[in-house]
């Protein structure tokens, strides 16, 4: 491909992210494309070099999928990211980074839109988190209502020691969690405190047991 046909590809990529998370693209030595979202812009140029201590950096020194929050040092904007290598014939030719706001920073509650308003809730009161017709659900005991974040932004924002994620449209509070049963093909249901009940998929399912201890 001509390289201009490869940054209208990777331009038309990126449009299928939220506009709060910034794109990059790197081979093994340098970033060969960026885009900085509304909300956090690392001031990447195409041809900068990967610099020790990034999640680029550290996916191309592993060879996997690194996802962790990076301090002001290296940049001087604190952020979570992803970033993920990729291949070509089992040669390591680069990775892709999503770069996301730190907004966890300071936040103790997520704030629904209801029928009638705003609820802010404490992370803790937080039952369940559901992707449904294009919109994200989170639900407590008493309310439920919309949020702006996709699942995936919220896997940076909620607390990971009692937030899992358990199925591509479902994060759980573990510590909501009154009782799990097993259910076909090695997938389990689990039943919350609120009474309703969310799927573990197959392909969470030994991800969630591990986490779990059972």
């Amino acid at each position: 491909m001509e390289s201009i046909t490869v940054v209208s590809l990777l331009d038309v990529i990126s449009e299928l992210f939220s506009e709060e998370i910034s794109i990059a693209v790197s081979n093994t030595v340098e970033y060969i494309y960026y885009r900085p979202s509304k909300r956090v812009d690392l001031k990447i140029r195409p041809g900068d070099l990967l610099k020790e201590g990034t999640i680029a950096h550290k996916a191309i020194s592993s060879k996997q999928k690194v996802s962790e929050f990076i301090n002001r040092d290296i940049f001087g904007v604190p952020y979570h990211g992803m970033a993920v290598p990729f291949f070509h014939e089992g040669k390591l030719e680069g990775c892709v980074t999503a770069i996301y706001p730190a907004l966890t920073s300071g936040k103790l509650v997520v704030t629904i839109k209801s029928d009638d308003g705003w609820i802010p809730l404490p992370f803790s009161e937080v039952v369940y988190l559901e992707s449904k017709d294009k919109r994200t659900y989170v639900h407590a005991k008493e309310h439920c209502g919309t949020h702006k974040y996709s699942l995936q932004e919220f896997e940076f924002v909620l607390p990971k020691d009692y937030f899992i994620r358990c199925h591509r449209s479902f994060i759980v509070n573990v510590n909501h969690i009154k009782e799990i049963y097993p259910d076909t093909h090695s997938t389990f249901v689990l039943s919350m405190d609120n009474g309703d009940r969310v799927p573990v998929s197959q392909s969470y399912s030994s991800y969630f047991r591990r986490l779990l201890g059972f």
